[in-house]
């Protein structure tokens, strides 16, 4: 009898333990609020005070929140809510929310006060700022998060005093995101081993069998894996192509993978508020070969010779323009050709020829912070700062003897963080093509 009491007590204490044990959803709760007070305590003064911002707006109505509504923390919106940001003199931000509810907001330890959405008005003119910053952007996307009407709202709820006061709020946001916490790095690198984990074997014989399995076939593989995950998704369906001597053969559609084809997948997964952008490689051996040919094995090392470069020239101090002047200096004087135009390699296969476009990455596969890549000349003026992250991408053509001397494009590209010594990788990064049999 005494036994049989002992394990029902255990097996009562079990249950009790297990009805209390914090699930997924829970834990990525919490990470993300002490990202977000990390973040409000130690990043946002610094930037509001750089970019000379003392209030700083963010509209959110029902069914169209801000792009930054994951950053400030989501919560229910009946018709307008607003997130304000007060620089008050004090060393540190006032945080408050109006108009913005539920119990997951409020306790999330991140804000000071919470209010109507119709107090607005008297709230501001309480604190009379100077500059008032709103998320309207040219340059950046993800920084443009504010309607017209709610424009106009703002202007007129507020008056023309303090509309006359409006700044944009682009370089803030950029900044605001792109200097990072402790906390948000150490998520960001869990979201990259993921990434290139289910990149890895994707391009195995777990995946794939030549002859069989179609390009489709390995991209739909990647994407269970991200629901079986809980994860999101940087760009949609992944990228998973063929590269022969023409160029691009195909690309995640049903075309069947053959021996001897080269593979590449750009992709990257969301977990939390960050999402990711990364490439691997692989080669289907043909019959009878045990190794990557060495014609390939070469283009690759000049990938990442290149890819060496970049590591070694990215410094925090200078603007990501002239990063990027300075890294194509450094490529071509290393006996590489810096290309003028994307996916235009030479036809003189004794060059190698070399882009580069090491943009920003973190919350966004393509992020909003400084970039050492031409597609964002906006960013390119924005200097590197340490705890930005970059995605150290590049591209390099190198001829083929068995394809007559056509070149085949190597893609590299990893995520990583710039610290005061330089760039740090985030996760093992890609230092060889895959083998598959």
């Amino acid at each position: 009898m005494m036994i049989r009491t002992v394990i029902v007590g255990l097996l009562l204490a079990s249950i009790s333990l297990s009805a209390h044990a914090k699930g997924e959803a829970q834990k990525r709760w919490e990470l993300m609020n002490q990202i977000r007070q990390e973040k409000f305590d130690l990043v946002l003064p610094e930037v509001m005070r750089e970019n000379n911002v003392d209030m700083w707006i963010t509209v959110n109505r029902e069914g169209f929140d801000d792009p930054l509504t994951e950053d400030f923390g989501k919560g229910y919106v009946g018709s307008y809510g607003y997130y304000v940001f007060t620089d008050r003199g004090d060393g540190r931000i006032e945080r408050a929310v109006l108009g913005v509810g539920t119990a997951l907001v409020q306790e999330n330890g991140a804000y000071d006060i919470f209010a109507s959405p119709d107090e607005l008005k008297a709230f501001v003119e309480e604190r009379d700022p100077q500059t008032i910053a709103l998320n309207y952007a040219r340059s950046i996307g993800a920084a443009d998060g504010l309607s017209y009407t709610s424009f106009q709202k703002l202007s007129e709820e507020l008056g023309s005093k303090y509309a006359e006061r409006f700044v944009s709020a682009e370089k803030l946001a950029s900044d605001f995101r792109s200097r990072r916490v402790a906390t948000e790095i150490a998520a960001f690198a869990h979201a990259g081993e993921m990434s290139r984990n289910i990149a890895e074997r994707a391009f195995s014989n777990e995946v794939i069998t030549p002859g069989v399995t179609t390009l489709a076939d390995v991209a739909w593989w990647m994407r269970e894996q991200q629901f079986a995950n809980n994860l999101g998704t940087s760009f949609g369906m992944p990228s998973v192509y063929i590269t022969g001597p023409d160029g691009f053969v195909a690309l995640s559609n049903d075309h069947v993978i053959q021996r001897g084809d080269f593979l590449a997948i750009d992709w990257g997964v969301g977990y939390l508020n960050f999402y990711t952008d990364i490439k691997r490689h692989a080669y289907v051996l043909q019959e009878g070969e045990t190794h990557l040919p060495e014609s390939i094995q070469r283009a690759f090392d000049n990938g990442r010779a290149v890819r060496d470069i970049l590591k070694a020239n990215i410094k925090a101090g200078r603007t990501a323009g002239e990063t990027f002047d300075l890294l194509n200096e450094r490529i071509n004087a290393a006996g590489f050709s810096v290309m003028d135009t994307f996916n235009q390699p030479t036809d003189d296969p004794k060059k190698i020829d070399v882009i580069i476009g090491c943009h920003s990455v973190g919350n966004l596969g393509h992020g909003i912070g400084p970039s050492i890549a031409w597609f964002n000349p906006e960013r390119m003026t924005y200097m590197i700062h340490p705890t930005n992250m970059f995605a150290i991408e590049l591209f390099a053509y190198t001829a083929i003897p068995e394809w007559g001397g056509k070149k085949l494009r190597i893609p590299l590209e990893d995520d990583a963080i710039v610290t005061h010594r330089g760039v740090e990788w985030l996760y093992p990064v890609n230092n060889k093509v895959l083998l598959i049999r």
